[in-house]
Parts: structure tokens; sequence; C-alpha cells
């Protein structure tokens, strides 16, 4: 039917419609995890559960993630609600740049993916770790700048409020209905993303990345650009990685394993929705110097 199309259109619709189809399950239970703490997370019990200490909130968020998993493609809703419910942005973002990677899911097929060896898999838990611990350390004693948008929140808050009044008696209609519009704000920024990420699989001359393997360093940025474009989810992208380990390298590959469930193009335009582009500037940068030290270093 399509045969008039060039064959680069074909493709990156091809590619196009398997990240939607393989974001939309996960994005749509972030939604609904976001409607849940929307609906019976409180402020007062968020400051019953946290520490005080800023340091131990943070390693908190860093090891909730084994216990609340989400995978990377549906993270944003439930830190943006994190944050709006008061869980403090320091634990948000830890709790944002782990959670998709120790995942038991996501660890068990890192660790299928490498021939049942724990090797990659502790590396990529540990690098989640030593990332989520210097964001969350940045954001907590450093950064003096606006994460979320207030303009955002001002207006949830008051189509929420309204919306829950009416349906007080139902906690789970509650629940739904919050999801649902989630779902559909978060959705076209999902759309955008695997739009502008299939383009650049096709379009981006990947033989040419593949040729700039003769040093160590420019093998991990390579990965990193590659984790970036592609935009894979968690639970599969260490099947790609393991299939790169021959040309690029065990560090390269750690890089690509730890750098693309924090930072992806679809995750970009979801996060761009609520956060303030400053801020999603210098997380991009830090998580990427981060990434990259981690790689060499180990």
């Amino acid at each position: 039917m399509f045969n008039f199309l060039p064959h680069s259109i074909l493709q990156m619709g091809t590619i196009f419609l398997s990240i939607i189809i393989e974001a939309i399950p996960f994005v749509l239970l972030g939604c609904l995890i976001s409607g849940a703490l929307q609906v019976f997370l409180t402020p007062e019990r968020v400051q019953r559960i946290l520490p005080k200490n800023k340091f131990l909130a943070i390693l908190v968020g860093s090891f909730l993630g084994f216990f609340f998993p989400s995978c990377e493609c549906g993270i944003v809703p439930i830190v943006t609600q994190f944050i709006r419910k008061g869980v403090p942005e320091h634990t948000a973002f830890a709790f944002m740049v782990t959670a998709p990677i120790i995942n038991p899911i996501v660890l068990f097929s890192t660790y299928i993916a490498f021939g049942n060896s724990t090797h990659f898999a502790l590396l990529r838990a540990l690098g989640s770790f030593v990332v989520a611990l210097i964001v969350g350390s940045w954001i907590a004693y450093l950064n003096h700048s606006p994460i979320l948008k207030m303009e955002l929140t001002e207006q949830l808050d008051h189509q929420h409020e309204t919306k829950i009044k009416k349906s007080i008696k139902n906690d789970s209609w509650s629940v739904l209905v919050h999801g649902i519009d989630e779902f559909f704000d978060t959705g076209r920024y999902l759309i955008i993303g695997a739009l502008i990420a299939s383009g650049m699989q096709v379009f981006l001359p990947t033989q040419f990345m593949l040729q700039l393997t003769s040093s160590k360093i420019v093998g991990i940025l390579v990965m990193l650009l590659l984790a970036f474009t592609m935009s894979l989810c968690s639970e599969a992208d260490a099947f790609v990685g393991s299939s790169l380990l021959s040309l690029f390298g065990m560090n390269a590959v750690v890089a690509f394993l730890v750098f693309g469930p924090m930072v992806d193009i679809k995750n970009l335009m979801m996060m761009k929705r609520s956060f303030h582009g400053k801020f999603i500037l210098q997380l991009i940068v830090l998580i990427s110097v981060i990434v990259t030290i981690y790689a060499l270093v180990i």
C-alpha cells in the first residue's frame, strides 16, 4: 500500500511504531501510579516516611526503585507527582535515575543478555547509584533554580482537586480519572519524542559513528549518543548493548546501559512538559559527565 514512499520513510515509520508500542504500556502504568499518588499520598505521609537528613533522603530515593519499580518510559509522571506531593526534589530525582535500572526485571534481563553473568548487571546498578547520589546532592545543596513549572502545578492542582471532590467516595475512580488525564497530557510528548528518535535512527550516519571506536573516550561518547537516539526501553536495551560489546568494549557498553534509562529523546520530551528547560539542560550535562567518568574508571 505504501510502496510509493521512500524506503527511509517506511523504515522510520516502523521504528516509530515499535517505540510507541513498546513505551505505551509503561507510560500508562506510570500515569496510573501517578493517579494513585495523587489520591493516596499526602504531604503529611511524606513527612512521616522520609528522613529529615537530606543525604539519607537521597539514599532512600535511590533504593526506592527496587521496591517501587518503573520503566523509564513512565517515570516522569511519577516523579512529577512525587514533587507536587511534597517529596523533596533531591529524593524524587534520585529515584528517577535509579528506578529504571535497579528494577528487578531490568537487572534480570541484563543478567540474561550478557550470558547469565552478574558482572554487567552489578556495574549497571552501581553506576545508577553513583549518578543518583551526585545528582541528588547537587539538587539538595547546590541547585537554586526552580525545577517544576509553576504554571503546570497550579493548573493540575486546580483540575484534579475539582475532579477528586466530585468522586471522593470512590478512590478507584479518582485514580483512573487522574491517570487518564496524565496519560493524554504525557502521550503527546511521547509521540513527538518517538518521532524524533526514529528519524535520528534512520538519518543519523550510524556507520560513521561505528568507525569512531579508536579510543575509549570516543567509544563511550558514541554509545551515549546511541543510547540517547535509540530511546530503547530499559527492559530491552541490554540485548542491544551485548551485541555491541565486541565492537565498543566493556566501558562503552556500561555507559550505554547506565545512560540510556536516564536520558533519551522520549524522556526528554516528557521532562520538557514538567520541568524548566534550564534545569533539564543542567541535569543532562551532569549525568553525561558522571556516566562518562564512571565508564572510564571501571
